[in-house]
């Protein structure tokens, strides 16, 4: 047990860590370039709390400990805002934005310049921030009354706590749920019988809300920063200038805002986003348009409800209507029966969609939804496709009412409904359907990561009867992979060495692909670094549970009952039967075939490649090394690679400082094409010889690890 300094040098190092803590936070979750592993930072952060835990009068509320949230509260306290929080005037066409700069230019008599920011789509909130150190968020309510959120504001992981001077201000943001953990949550909420959210603003409000800040710390939510409310010191003189001198700050600023000279490039900008909206990581609605100039913005003034020097270009929601099919029923891993409506397929928000959840019965009837039915569509946050309504004036008399059936139609057996939730579900354990989504659960990239072993693959398995449960999967022969169709001696044999080498993944990996109600990756990293093994979390009583920070009530109680079930009993013993680890790894051993960078004694850097089985044992690290020559670049993978897969590739490219992303945009810096590359190359293409993106780079895979090799980086190829 490590010894408790003296309460000067704790002093000293909780002052040094919050600092570092701090810079590593936004290097992470406002730069999106992080410089240290995520284990290194949770070593900062548990010695950090360790610090507080045995000094409890120098913890703050200001420290980075205190992201996970505190204490429920009974209700939310009204505070008023010192410079109202007024809402900006709509426009919806190009015509409303030229009727507002030709008001803007008959109240000045100078030349104007316009600002345009994404309108995010999200809750308004205000950040007070005293002598540096953030006192007070609130949400902007009425304008002039909003509710103190403080608490859970403290939450989110992009807004500073403390700011690098001691300053004293208010600024302006919006509060947003990024797609990926919109569509987390909804996908939680569902498995648990929970109403989905319906867009990610709704999601972002009711997270704010919640008298809980644990649940809020949960939810994944961030903050763009969009305006300055007040402030003591000197300020800039465009609003773009604040905008700068804000991100300086540590806030964080939307990257996609633009400065243009006349309402032609405004409108120009407009029609640009109209299709590019759709692939950014988060929700938008339309843009918001300002007068740059703060001057001329006091000049102009307000109206009693908006502001004259803004205002917000919405885009139309995209709608179509289509006639439904069918009402297809699904069985998910923990039993959950969906139904999903299927039909005509449509264009909505540049994807074609087919299919949309139904959720539940209620959401059914409540919409009265029938086969047959023409139905309006549309893409909740344009994201995930949603039925708006029927058109029951439409009906032609032949269409079919939809009764949810008293029976799995899986396995046939009944189906159980709690009186608190609204979902159906198969209780049967045995259900196949529920076995073969816990088996691809099980196999999953972020579960056990067995490489290879897909959907496709499960499903055959399961039909000719050679596995019922995860731990049949280490028991399973080459022979037995032979009788499955166009499996090749090859594949076989890739296929039992990447299950064998699964058995040596970190706990937390286990503990995720076991797929016990409610733990997610997160939850199951935190029990894994609590307990450090399996024995310690299976003995663990309910008050135990309950102790450890971001495990609620609900999730406590989950995993007690789990551990305490015989079945999930004997299938951990059948797992520690066949050599699967329990215990918990700081630093995974990486003895499947993987691509390794480190720097040797003469300065160079060296790329390793060992197959899956390989004598050589290596260490894997995500710590970049202390050569990056690919800092600031970004790069998008594309095709099949023959020498790495675009893992490994993905793998060294971010050891060497550079950032790996899906889409080719106009910050892509270096394409990878491999074989049978396809829409990727061709945009990266048309961005080359238009003019928009002349810097971007293209390579194919041999000039890629040419590239490597200049570098000093040897591959074994």
């Amino acid at each position: 047990m490590t010894a408790v300094p003296p309460k000067q040098q704790a002093i000293d190092r909780i002052t040094e860590l919050k600092e570092i803590i701090s810079y590593h936070n936004r290097r992470y979750y406002v730069l999106d370039n992080p410089e240290i592993s995520d284990e290194e930072f949770d070593a900062l952060m548990r010695e950090l709390t360790t610090l507080e835990s045995a000094y409890p009068d120098l913890l703050t509320e200001d420290s980075p400990s205190q992201r996970v949230g505190g204490e429920a509260i009974t209700g939310f306290v009204k505070v008023r805002q010192e410079i109202p929080m007024l809402s900006l005037a709509n426009a919806f066409s190009p015509e409303e934005i030229q009727d507002f700069d030709r008001r803007v230019r008959e109240g000045v008599s100078s030349s104007v310049s316009y600002v345009c920011e994404l309108k995010i789509d999200g809750l308004a909130v205000s950040l007070r921030y005293e002598q540096g150190r953030l006192v007070r968020g609130a949400t902007r309510g009425d304008g002039e009354i909003g509710e103190d959120i403080t608490a859970n504001i403290r939450t989110i992981r992009n807004i500073p706590l403390v700011l690098p001077e001691p300053l004293t201000l208010e600024v302006r943001g919006e509060a947003y749920m990024p797609k990926h953990a919109f569509a987390r949550l909804n996908a939680r909420r569902e498995e648990l019988g929970d109403p989905p959210f319906a867009n990610p603003r709704n999601a972002a409000a009711g997270s704010l809300r919640q008298l809980d800040p644990k649940v809020a710390a949960q939810r994944g939510l961030a903050v763009f920063v969009y305006a300055l409310g007040d402030a003591t010191v000197p300020t800039p003189d465009k609003h773009s200038e604040v905008l700068q001198w804000l991100a300086a700050l540590g806030f964080p600023v939307n990257p996609e805002t633009r400065v243009y000279p006349n309402i032609e490039q405004v409108i120009a900008h407009i029609h640009w986003w109209a299709e590019r909206r759709h692939h950014l990581p988060y929700a938008t609605d339309g843009l918001v348009m300002k007068v740059d100039d703060l001057g001329l913005q006091r000049q102009l003034g307000f109206t009693a409800k908006s502001p004259r020097w803004a205002i917000a270009y919405k885009y139309a929601a995209e709608q179509a209507e289509t006639v439904v099919t069918d009402i297809e029923l699904t069985v998910g891993r923990t039993g959950t029966v969906t139904p999903t409506a299927v039909f005509n397929s449509v264009q909505l928000a540049g994807t074609t969609v087919s299919r949309a959840s139904l959720h539940n019965e209620d959401y059914i009837r409540e919409k009265d939804i029938r086969v047959g039915d023409t139905i309006v569509v549309q893409k909740a946050g344009e994201i995930i496709p949603e039925v708006v309504r029927a058109l029951p004036d439409q009906r032609s008399g032949n269409e079919v009412p939809f009764h949810m059936p008293s029976h799995c139609p899986q396995c046939g057996e009944p189906l159980h409904r709690q009186p608190e939730e609204a979902a159906w579900r198969c209780v049967n354990p045995a259900c196949p359907a529920q076995i073969q989504e816990r088996l691809v659960h099980f196999v999953s990239r972020n579960a056990m990561n067995i490489e290879g072993l897909g959907e496709r693959w499960i499903h055959q398995l399961l039909d000719a009867g050679l596995i019922r449960d995860v731990a049949d999967l280490y028991h399973l022969s080459r022979e037995q992979l032979f009788e499955l169709d166009r499996m090749g001696e090859k594949l076989a044999t890739n296929l039992l060495t990447a299950i064998n080498h699964s058995k040596e993944n970190s706990l937390e990996r286990l503990l995720f692909g076991l797929g016990i109600p409610l733990v997610g990756e997160k939850a199951a990293k935190t029990l894994a670094v609590h307990f450090r093994n399996l024995d310690e979390i299976m003995m663990a009583d309910l008050a135990d549970l309950i102790a450890i920070r971001d495990i609620g009530p609900k999730m406590a109680q989950s995993i007690h009952d789990y551990f305490r079930s015989p079945g999930p009993q004997q299938l951990i013993q059948r797992l520690r039967d066949v050599g699967v680890n329990t215990s918990y790894l700081s630093h995974e051993s990486a003895t499947k075939r993987a691509i390794f960078v480190v720097e040797n004694h003469d300065g160079a850097l060296h790329a390793q490649t060992e197959d899956v089985g390989g004598e050589t044992q290596n260490k894997s690290s995500r710590t970049p090394v202390a050569h990056q020559p690919f800092l600031g670049k970004t790069f998008v993978l594309t095709g099949s690679l023959a020498a790495m897969d675009r893992r490994e590739a993905a793998e060294i490219i971010e050891l060497l400082g550079g950032k790996v992303t899906d889409n080719v945009s106009k910050h892509t810096d270096v394409l990878v094409a491999g074989e049978k590359a396809g829409s990727k190359l061709n945009k990266a293409k048309n961005l080359i010889t238009s003019g928009q993106q002349a810097h971007l780079k293209i390579l194919t895979e041999e000039g890629f690890c040419t590239w490597l090799e200049e570098l000093g980086v040897q591959l074994k190829r």
